[in-house]
Order: structure tokens, then C-alpha cells, then sequence
């Protein structure tokens, strides 16, 4: 959810900075995009596509979390040159980091998950099982390895979708930000091109 926020709060402000300097919208030159896509198949077939995520063993998903941020953390070393991606990087690291310390999950403690539940609303949550289909396991604060790189904050109340992220999201979400906003920078515009096989 909060990468989304940013990628559209990128692209609202790349455009209104194209407008004020009187300029065309930047073109970039990405590499390897196909890495971004191997990587999150897997995590919508095991999170989000309902037919897939129900019968994908909980054993999968450490598998398919740490796959998935390699493939990303490869994604940006090849287009580290690009405004924005070594802060995204950062980003995937830590996340890649705190998942592999526990367990191949992203820890959430019963604190935060508890401000995720809607009022009124009960939810039957144990220490160290996965938290529904989700991404994240339960853990209690003191059993979670470099608990600060969690899932600790929570999209304020007045957001319709309530959601944890990571220092690691916020820094993944800036990244994607600076690079949408430097499309309406004023020098001079590259070819816009996802690299071709032979390229790679």
C-alpha cells in the first residue's frame, strides 16, 4: 500500500515539475525488467490470487519472499545509475535482511497486528504462525531478530485499508518516488526502452 501511495504521489509530482520547468517527461533506460516481474508472480500467486494462495504450503513462503527480494536486489544493481534505486535497494535489503533472520517471514508483533484489526472485530491470532495468507509471521518483539527493521508502523486510521510496513517499505517507496520525480526533470531526455534480450 504505501509503495502504491508513492508511485502515484511520483508520478502526480514528475508531472506538475514537468509543467512548472516547461518540459517534456524525462525517458529512462531500464534493464533486466523482466526480473520484476519473476519476482512478484510468485508472491501474488502465494498472497493475493485467491485459487493459488490457499494451497500453497506455509513451507513455500520463505522460498518465494527471499527469491522474490534477490531477484529485485539483482534488478537494482543493474540499474543502480538511475536516480532513486540505490535508495530502493537500501530498502530491499533490510527487508531481505529482517526476513531471513526470522524464519523466511516478515515478523509483525500481536501489538501492531491488534491495530490492524478492525473494531469490533475478533481475530484469532497465535504466536509464530503466519498471520492468515499473509506475507508476515507473529512474533512476540523480544523474539524477533533486529525487530526495528519489522513491520512496526500502520497507515494511519482514516485509510480505508489498514496496512504494517517496514522501514525497508518506506525506503523501497522513496526510491520509487525520486526515480518517477526525476521524470520531470529539465535535462535532457533518453530513450525510453526496456533493454532487449541481447543486451542483457
Amino acid at each position: 500500500m504505501i509503495l502504491l501511495i508513492a508511485v502515484a504521489a511520483g508520478i502526480g509530482a514528475s508531472l506538475i515539475r514537468s509543467w512548472i520547468l516547461h518540459t517534456k517527461l524525462q525517458e529512462i533506460h531500464i534493464k533486466s525488467i523482466w526480473l520484476v516481474l519473476f519476482a512478484f508472480l510468485p508472491q501474488w500467486l502465494a498472497f493475493n490470487f485467491s485459487p493459488t494462495r490457499e494451497i500453497i504450503p506455509d513451507s513455500w513462503i520463505p522460498l518465494i519472499l527471499l527469491g522474490s527480494q534477490l531477484l529485485l536486489l539483482v534488478f537494482v544493481w543493474q540499474n543502480r545509475d538511475l536516480p532513486g534505486i540505490k535508495v530502493m535497494g537500501l530498502g530491499l535489503l533490510l527487508n531481505f535482511v529482517v526476513i531471513a533472520l526470522n524464519h523466511g517471514f516478515m515478523p509483525l508483533s500481536p501489538e501492531t497486528a491488534q491495530k490492524l484489526i478492525p473494531a469490533g472485530v475478533t481475530a484469532d491470532l497465535a504466536i509464530g504462525e503466519r498471520v492468515e495468507y499473509g506475507k508476515d509471521i507473529l512474533l512476540q518483539v523480544s523474539d524477533t531478530n533486529l525487530w526495528f527493521l519489522s513491520d512496526i508502523f500502520v497507515l494511519p486510521k482514516w485509510f480505508t485499508n489498514r496496512a504494517a510496513f517496514s522501514l525497508g517499505d518506506i525506503f523501497i517507496s522513496v526510491g520509487a518516488f525520486l526515480l518517477l520525480w526525476s521524470l520531470g526533470d529539465s535535462s535532457p531526455i533518453h530513450s525510453l526502452e526496456v533493454e532487449n534480450a541481447e543486451d542483457i
